[in-house]
């Protein structure tokens, strides 16, 4: 049986899922087609489980320095009940996963269709038993875990940020490979739980795609919760002892050893399977290839979120579904890879960018850009709080318009919104000094970083020369 509609999406993950509800709003006919559960990485195995991890984690963190505020816990030291956090985390998912559950979306007029799919040719999509074609295709097959090609590691039973979750007690100790966001947050939640974890990287430092400072804060939290931080270096080989389960990671010239292995090295595309070639759509190994509108090499089939490669984010995948749909099937065309994509590493202290970093704004304008920089000691909030260790630096062009921003420090990604809001309106640091905030927040602390950068420039050159003579 063969069945037309105006759209049909392969992938009902954060791009698929978006994609599929704007084109019902649209009134466009629409099939959702997904072989396994509805969500994707985001809901299952990502941002949802890790958050609800790293919020325990940071609840018992906050328990065990509680002295520091003048209270006594009951108990010297939190235990923690790793079946009752992963319990919590699994009722968390569930509480998410029942607003985009099959029967959810049908009954807001969307077809899914829970099959693998497979292109038979550019017209048709082959989904179990089901033929399936359509005016315009949207293809959001997310990513899965890279697997570095290390000597041994096919013969270790290691982890990924997939199987992690079907951990039911939390090992003693822990080797993580890899120093990303992935990495970094859980080798923190692990330790603040009661691992003892090493994170091994082959960098020289941590989140190697930060504002280097950033990235020292939070190395320095790691090591500072008791995380054994071994960095620049590369891993040459794995072994595991099948008779006492031990782990071993040798990197440069250390032996580590462990009772699990975390795996947290990148993320692929998934395209395979899909038959791309009977479609005729291009891709490589980074992804399907597509332009700056999301439209694939044939011209109604686009692709939206990670399997097109680039930003690995939830949020991102979700703007490009949206954004994908508006192209295929309203008029006109909207650009769908935009150049200040706001990002956040949920680590302790939090790590917020968006837009340039000091590094690359100076490369694009070199002796133009500006860089403010506010420190937390001097946000009365976080002075409050004792959660000092922080900044915000803000890379800005010498009329006040602001190019990036970096946060560091507690709920830096809420405070980043709102310089990703000037960015993309073209708010001065002029307009932000000018507007009141609410004492006591951290957004004082923006004020107060746009207050004096828009003094600065005030007093400088002749503007400066001239305020002076007049103020006599």
């Amino acid at each position: 049986m063969t069945t037309r509609y105006d759209l049909a999406i392969i992938g009902g993950g954060s791009a698929g899922l978006t994609a599929a509800r704007f084109a019902n709003r649209l009134g466009k006919s629409a099939a959702l087609i997904e072989a396994n559960r509805l969500g994707g990485d985001c809901t299952w195995t990502g941002c949802v489980p890790s958050k609800t991890l790293l919020h325990a984690a940071n609840t018992a963190h906050a328990i065990r320095n509680a002295p520091s505020l003048g209270l006594t816990p009951r108990a010297p030291e939190p235990a923690a009940d790793f079946p009752a956090v992963t319990s919590r985390i699994r009722a968390v998912i569930a509480q998410i996963y029942a607003g985009e559950t099959p029967a959810a979306l049908r009954a807001e007029g969307i077809d899914v269709i829970e099959a693998r799919a497979e292109f038979i040719d550019s017209r048709t999509i082959a989904a179990g038993r089901a033929a399936i074609t359509a005016r315009q295709f949207v293809i959001c097959t997310g990513a899965s875990p890279f697997i570095p090609p290390i000597p041994g590691l096919d013969a270790v039973p290691y982890l990924t940020y997939e199987t992690f979750w079907n951990l039911t007690a939390l090992p003693p100790r822990i080797i993580v490979i890899g120093g990303g966001p992935i990495g970094c947050e859980l080798a923190q939640a692990c330790q603040r739980l009661g691992s003892q974890v090493t994170l091994v990287e082959a960098m020289p430092s941590i989140l190697p795609n930060d504002d280097p400072e950033a990235a020292a804060l939070v190395a320095a939290s790691l090591a500072n919760d008791g995380v054994d931080l071994q960095l620049a270096a590369p891993v040459q080989s794995v072994s595991h002892d099948a008779a006492s389960g031990a782990i071993t990671v040798t990197a440069g010239d250390t032996a580590i050893s462990g009772a699990a292995l975390l795996v947290a090295a990148g993320r692929r595309p998934n395209v395979s399977g899909l038959a791309l070639d009977a479609a005729g759509i291009a891709g490589t190994a980074a992804g399907i290839t597509v332009n700056n509108h999301l439209r694939t090499s044939v011209k109604h089939i686009y692709a939206a979120g990670d399997c097109i490669g680039g930003y690995q984010f939830t949020h991102y995948a979700g703007y490009q579904g949206a954004m994908a749909v508006r192209n295929a099937l309203l008029p006109g065309r909207s650009r769908a890879r935009p150049a200040n994509v706001p990002w956040a590493t949920f680590t302790d202290p939090e790590v917020a960018q968006v837009g340039h970093t000091e590094t690359t704004a100076r490369n694009r304008c070199g002796d133009k850009v500006r860089v403010a920089r506010w420190p937390l000691a001097q946000v009365d909030r976080a002075v409050i709080e004792g959660t000092t260790a922080g900044f915000i630096k803000v890379m800005h062009r010498p009329n006040g318009k602001v190019l990036g921003a970096t946060v560091v420090g507690p709920r830096a990604a809420e405070l980043m919104q709102g310089w990703a809001y000037a960015i993309q309106h073209g708010i001065t640091l002029g307009d932000i000094a000018s507007t009141m905030h609410a004492y006591p927040s951290l957004s004082v602390g923006s004020q107060q970083l746009a207050w004096e950068a828009y003094l600065t420039r005030l007093n400088s050159g002749l503007s400066g020369r001239l305020l002076r003579w007049l103020s006599r």
